[in-house]
């Protein structure tokens, strides 16, 4: 589905809220939007691996990885098994590695900026928690819409 965030905010207006616009568009579907699933994690992607092989279709996975750029919470393996799930999207507060395979997934991506570096497997972090960064609040379950010009929130579908 196709939609410009500039013509939802032009619509909806001050009802959205504007995602500070920090993430590059990094996968290879630029338009992406669903209902948000979210994880907060620091360096330790375990709760991403176990999301991703559920089902994803109509939901964007909010990663939360507190801003770090010291290791990337997503690679090329985890992403394929979010598109085989059906998974619209992935937004990351931090890294993923593997990009060049990545850009020609059909999954929506936006982060902070690419790593190599792997995270360390400790199963910590917690999901289905509000979370708040890039001056936006993204609550489980409320919807996001993105493209090449940045990230809107709203509590209700807009499509």
């Amino acid at each position: 589905m196709d939609f410009f965030t500039a013509d939802l905010y032009d619509q909806y207006g001050e009802s959205l809220q504007v995602v500070e616009p920090i993430f590059g568009n990094y996968g290879g579907k630029k338009c992406f939007s669903g209902q948000m699933v979210t994880v907060k994690c620091h360096e330790d992607n375990s709760l991403v691996a176990e999301l991703v092989k559920t089902p994803g279709k109509g939901k964007v996975m909010v990663v939360d990885g507190g801003g770090s750029l010291r290791r990337a919470l997503l690679g090329d393996n985890l992403a394929k098994l979010a598109v085989e799930n059906n998974w619209e999207g992935i937004v990351i507060y931090g890294c993923f590695r593997d990009s060049v395979e990545i850009s020609t997934l059909d999954l929506g991506l936006k982060a902070l900026a690419t790593n190599p570096a792997k995270t360390e497997k400790k199963n910590q972090g917690e999901k289905n928690l509000v979370l708040k960064f890039a001056e936006a609040t993204f609550t489980p379950g409320e919807y996001l819409y993105a493209d090449q010009d940045g990230i809107v929130l709203s509590q209700t579908p807009l499509l």
